[in-house]
């Protein structure tokens, strides 16, 4: 009966942190989606080797000029339990963090439930969604600096260093 049970509740917690992601319509609007967006120049402004940075625009002007892959996080930063794994367990990490600063343009586009995001933010990542295909979250797209997909994956346990090996053996094959 004990072993029924555990495999029900761990399937339960698996089917419940593994949600699909949800249509551009399901986002509620709020008082932000009124505030103007950053301007290109700004968004490139703010950028700092290491930081996550919220325009896709940016990030491929930044790939190019820096010859850089991008890592794109599609997430829903604030209620995906996989999402929030992936940040505590590797993305959070320095072995993550360094590697980065060196090798990577970070991309975050967010599918937040709560946290207040501009209409410009909202069109401009449920059209990568579409564009990707993304079906669920996290999942992270590795870009080359002109945009085009050299490789996917998602949370994956055994903390940042086997995740940076990873991607550097995915980025090693491109």
């Amino acid at each position: 009966m004990k072993i029924s049970f555990t495999v029900i509740l761990v399937s339960l917690i698996l089917v419940l942190s593994c949600t699909p992601a949800p249509k551009p319509a399901e986002t509620p609007a709020t008082e932000a989606d009124s505030v103007a967006p950053a301007t290109f120049d700004e968004a490139m402004g703010d950028y700092q080797t290491g930081q996550w940075i919220e325009n896709y625009d940016a990030a491929i002007k930044a790939a190019k000029d820096m010859g850089r892959p991008i890592l794109v996080n599609f997430t829903g930063s604030d209620w995906c339990g996989w999402c929030k794994k992936l940040m505590a367990e590797v993305f959070s990490k320095d072995e993550f963090i360094n590697y980065a600063k060196e090798d990577l343009i970070l991309l975050k586009l967010d599918f937040p439930r709560s946290i207040p995001q501009t209409d410009e933010l909202k069109a401009q990542n449920s059209s990568l969604q579409e564009k990707f295909k993304i079906e669920g979250y996290p999942t992270i797209v590795l870009l080359n600096s002109e945009g085009t997909e050299i490789g996917r994956l998602g949370y994956e346990p055994g903390g940042a260093v086997k995740y940076v090996g990873h991607l550097k053996q995915l980025l090693a094959v491109k």
